[in-house]
């Protein structure tokens, strides 16, 4: 047998072995344009304060941690106020909202007018129920024009007024922010069909931040210019007692802390545009974060996974040094 022949036979020899051991012994390249499967993109909108209550607006991506049920994960997407933003406008119309209709129309017209013409805001009302008027639009102008001329009247169901536009949102296609404003005197006196708990796990699997706006408006200490005219503080204090003796009425606060929302109050009717537009600058100077979360989400159906947003150890301990303001969890659906 020549030289060249045994080369051959040997080099047969070694393809026929290597054929007939595992794949997995020899390294691939992964295959390109692959879909992955069971991986959720989780997007977490967070307002951060300094130890004086100031917003930090100067903040880059590698100044944040985020964890999931204590687990770091990798941030893969940060912004401000760049992503589009769905806007659920919430406005209370019982009987002590009745006088502050008009001044509410001309602070929303003016505040709304500063979103992008790529955000959308969708209206709903609530007294005695809770009613979506108008779908998710981009015309704000719209919105503000309808908020003048409702009719006010009946009971105060804050239960179903949250609960309804997180409803919405959550059946709603995800592709946006999301924010749900309550414009409200807070005092509820109908416990509608939702608890807080319910209402909490709704606002969370809709990924909305709740912000209630106005809850010192109508504050009975108060006596309200409006139009030169002396308005006694509402509401009045047989409803403020009706309220204490209604069961199962909604923690606001623990709402919108729960979604990383804030409280905007106002002292008096003067300021409506000034608050509103502090909350609308607010939403819009919130930082995104996003990271995917590549979990078995069959599993995962239904389980609220805890979310942790904060700075480096650089910045100082959170709660002491500054404040990180997020939603507590989210859920896979």
């Amino acid at each position: 047998m020549t030289h060249l022949s045994k080369k051959i036979l040997c080099l047969l020899a070694l393809l026929t072995c290597s054929a007939l051991l595992p794949t997995a012994l020899f390294p691939q390249e992964p295959p390109q344009n692959v879909i992955r499967v069971n991986v959720n993109l989780v997007l977490v909108d967070a307002t951060v304060k300094d130890k004086a209550g100031q917003i930090m607006v100067d903040l880059k991506q590698e100044n944040f941690e985020l964890r999931e049920d204590g687990t770091p994960q990798k941030i893969e997407i940060f912004s401000r106020d760049e992503l589009p933003l769905d806007v659920a406008l919430v406005l209370d119309l019982s009987d002590s909202i009745g006088p502050f209709l008009v001044p509410l129309r001309q602070a929303a017209n003016i505040a709304l007018s500063a979103l992008k013409p790529e955000d959308q805001v969708a209206l709903f009302t609530f007294s005695t129920e809770a009613q979506m008027r108008v779908p998710f639009t981009h015309d704000k102008s719209q919105i503000a024009d309808m908020i003048g001329g409702f009719q006010t009247g009946g009971a105060t169901n804050i239960n179903d007024a949250i609960f309804l536009p997180a409803q919405y949102l959550l059946n709603a296609p995800q592709k946006d922010r999301r924010a749900i404003i309550l414009i409200s005197d807070d005092v509820g006196t109908s416990s509608g069909g939702q608890g807080t708990r319910d209402i909490v796990t709704e606002a969370i699997a809709s990924d909305a931040v709740v912000y209630n706006f106005g809850d010192a408006i109508m504050h009975p200490a108060l006596k309200l210019n409006l139009d030169g005219l002396k308005i006694p503080g509402y509401p009045s204090p047989e409803t403020r007692m009706a309220a204490a003796m209604t069961p199962g009425l909604v923690d606001i606060r623990k709402v919108v802390e729960q979604t990383g929302g804030e409280v905007f109050n106002v002292p008096d009717v003067a300021h409506l545009e000034e608050g509103f537009r502090a909350l609308i600058q607010r939403i819009k100077t919130r930082y995104t974060l996003g990271y995917y979360d590549y979990t078995n989400a069959t599993a995962a159906l239904g389980k609220p996974h805890k979310i942790d947003v904060r700075l480096g150890p650089s910045f100082g301990k959170k709660g002491h040094d500054y404040t990180a303001l997020s939603r507590s969890a989210f859920y896979v659906h």
